[in-house]
């Protein structure tokens, strides 16, 4: 539920942060269950490049966090800038 004391500027920063970290969240979701599924694939017939797909699964998830993280800090330094704490 919005919290109606908060200015609309921050509620809409707090909205867009939390939809960018949902989307890297969802890319990453994606990424590990292709590699899952690559693994499944593994033991029907032979992949090659399911070690690329972890290696790549990985990475994406990386990105998420550190993404996550200065969306994170980035919305904190708007909501001081904005007067909020």
């Amino acid at each position: 539920m919005a919290d109606t004391g908060k200015p609309i500027r921050i509620q809409v920063l707090e909205t867009i942060a939390a939809l960018m970290t949902a989307a890297f969240g969802f890319i990453a979701a994606l990424a590990w269950n292709q590699a899952i599924k690559d693994t499944i694939d593994k033991y029907v017939k032979a992949g090659n490049g399911l070690s690329a797909e972890y290696l790549y699964a990985a990475i994406v998830t990386i990105v998420a966090v550190i993404a996550g993280v200065l969306i994170a800090r980035s919305l904190g330094k708007a909501k001081k800038g904005m007067g909020e704490k």
